[in-house]
């Protein structure tokens, strides 16, 4: 059950997939969770455990820090949203 709270880190879960066309549903069976997670992850509604942090980076072939971060991400340029 997510928590009502806010977890304090900050992700590009939903960046990474959305930029890269994958459903909540296929990144849910690529990692081994129930799509519904996926969505708290992204609203940064559910403390992952580092297992589940590993699995969504390796899927995405990122590292940790690329993908998750205390905090808040620098907003992307144009010019990296074009390129």
């Amino acid at each position: 059950m997510p928590s009502t709270r806010k977890v304090d880190f900050h992700n590009r879960v939903r960046l990474l997939r959305t930029e890269r066309g994958v459903s909540r549903q296929q990144l849910a069976d690529a990692v081994g969770v129930h799509p519904q997670t996926i969505g708290y992850i992204e609203r940064r509604q559910y403390n992952l455990s580092l297992s589940l942090a590993f699995r969504i980076a390796g899927y995405f072939g990122v590292t940790l820090d690329a993908l998750f971060s205390k905090t808040a991400f620098a907003p992307l340029s144009n010019d990296a949203l074009t390129s």
